[in-house]
Protein backbone atom coordinates (compact mmCIF):
# COMPACT_ATOMS: atom_id res chain seq x y z
CA UNK A 1 0.00 0.00 0.00
CA UNK A 2 2.95 2.43 0.90
CA UNK A 3 4.73 1.77 -2.28
CA UNK A 4 1.65 2.45 -4.56
CA UNK A 5 0.80 5.97 -3.00
CA UNK A 6 4.40 6.93 -2.70
CA UNK A 7 4.01 5.79 -6.92
CA UNK A 8 0.91 7.74 -7.49
CA UNK A 9 2.73 11.30 -5.15
CA UNK A 10 6.01 10.58 -7.92
CA UNK A 11 3.40 10.45 -10.75
CA UNK A 12 1.49 13.67 -9.64
CA UNK A 13 4.62 15.92 -9.40
CA UNK A 14 5.74 14.50 -12.65
CA UNK A 15 2.51 15.70 -14.14
CA UNK A 16 2.86 19.22 -12.32
CA UNK A 17 6.11 19.47 -13.81
CA UNK A 18 5.42 18.76 -17.24
CA UNK A 19 1.65 20.85 -16.63
CA UNK A 20 4.58 24.12 -15.54
CA UNK A 21 6.83 23.63 -18.47
CA UNK A 22 3.95 23.34 -21.17
CA UNK A 23 2.62 27.04 -19.51
CA UNK A 24 2.55 29.57 -22.18
CA UNK A 25 4.62 32.96 -21.55
CA UNK A 26 1.93 35.67 -20.51
CA UNK A 27 2.75 39.64 -21.41
CA UNK A 28 2.01 40.21 -17.62
CA UNK A 29 5.41 37.78 -17.06
CA UNK A 30 7.61 39.72 -19.62
CA UNK A 31 6.29 43.14 -18.41
CA UNK A 32 6.94 42.45 -15.11
CA UNK A 33 10.25 41.46 -15.76
CA UNK A 34 11.13 44.42 -17.83
CA UNK A 35 9.47 46.88 -15.75
CA UNK A 36 12.96 47.84 -14.20
CA UNK A 37 14.71 48.68 -17.95
CA UNK A 38 11.83 51.57 -18.45
CA UNK A 39 14.25 54.63 -17.51
CA UNK A 40 17.03 53.08 -19.53
CA UNK A 41 15.53 52.68 -22.37
CA UNK A 42 13.55 56.03 -21.86
CA UNK A 43 16.76 57.47 -21.53
CA UNK A 44 16.11 58.49 -18.03
CA UNK A 45 18.57 55.72 -16.11
CA UNK A 46 22.24 56.74 -17.18
CA UNK A 47 24.17 55.20 -20.01
CA UNK A 48 23.85 51.35 -18.62
CA UNK A 49 21.09 49.67 -17.73
CA UNK A 50 20.11 48.67 -13.66
CA UNK A 51 21.04 45.06 -12.49
CA UNK A 52 17.58 44.66 -12.18
CA UNK A 53 16.68 44.94 -15.70
CA UNK A 54 19.45 42.97 -16.97
CA UNK A 55 18.29 40.29 -14.56
CA UNK A 56 14.77 40.85 -16.07
CA UNK A 57 16.29 40.67 -19.46
CA UNK A 58 17.38 37.38 -18.60
CA UNK A 59 14.13 36.04 -16.89
CA UNK A 60 12.76 37.25 -20.26
CA UNK A 61 15.22 34.76 -22.25
CA UNK A 62 14.63 32.05 -19.69
CA UNK A 63 10.98 32.51 -20.04
CA UNK A 64 11.46 31.65 -24.33
CA UNK A 65 12.74 28.43 -24.42
CA UNK A 66 10.12 26.92 -27.18
CA UNK A 67 9.75 28.75 -30.89
CA UNK A 68 6.07 29.72 -29.61
CA UNK A 69 7.35 31.15 -26.03
CA UNK A 70 9.80 33.16 -28.43
CA UNK A 71 7.38 34.25 -30.14
CA UNK A 72 5.01 35.39 -27.27
CA UNK A 73 7.46 36.96 -25.74
CA UNK A 74 8.71 38.59 -28.47
CA UNK A 75 5.11 40.43 -29.07
CA UNK A 76 4.99 40.85 -25.33
CA UNK A 77 8.08 43.37 -25.84
CA UNK A 78 7.19 44.57 -29.16
CA UNK A 79 3.42 45.77 -27.53
CA UNK A 80 5.52 47.00 -24.85
CA UNK A 81 7.85 49.22 -26.85
CA UNK A 82 4.76 50.12 -28.45
CA UNK A 83 3.31 51.95 -25.40
CA UNK A 84 6.46 54.24 -24.60
CA UNK A 85 6.82 57.26 -27.41
CA UNK A 86 10.26 58.11 -25.60
CA UNK A 87 11.80 55.16 -26.47
CA UNK A 88 15.52 55.28 -27.60
CA UNK A 89 15.55 52.40 -30.36
CA UNK A 90 19.14 52.18 -30.23
CA UNK A 91 19.28 51.55 -26.24
CA UNK A 92 16.51 48.93 -26.95
CA UNK A 93 18.87 47.21 -29.50
CA UNK A 94 21.84 47.20 -27.21
CA UNK A 95 19.79 46.46 -23.69
CA UNK A 96 20.88 42.33 -24.29
CA UNK A 97 24.39 43.52 -25.33
CA UNK A 98 24.90 45.93 -22.59
CA UNK A 99 23.08 43.13 -20.32
CA UNK A 100 25.68 40.46 -21.73
CA UNK A 101 22.80 38.45 -22.50
CA UNK A 102 22.69 36.37 -25.60
CA UNK A 103 18.76 37.04 -26.87
CA UNK A 104 17.09 35.95 -29.65
CA UNK A 105 13.91 38.68 -29.44
CA UNK A 106 14.83 42.02 -30.48
CA UNK A 107 13.26 44.70 -28.68
CA UNK A 108 11.98 46.84 -30.86
CA UNK A 109 8.57 48.47 -32.11
CA UNK A 110 8.88 46.49 -35.57
CA UNK A 111 9.99 43.77 -35.49
CA UNK A 112 7.86 40.52 -37.34
CA UNK A 113 7.29 38.30 -34.21
CA UNK A 114 6.15 35.30 -36.43
CA UNK A 115 9.41 35.03 -38.26
CA UNK A 116 11.41 34.57 -34.63
CA UNK A 117 12.56 30.97 -34.05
Amino acid sequence: MKGAVAALIAILALISLVAQQGQAVTCGQVDAALVPCISYLTGRGGDSPSPACCSGVKAVKDMAQTTADKRACCSCVKAAANRYADLKDAAAQSLPTKCGVQMDIPVSRTVDCDKIN
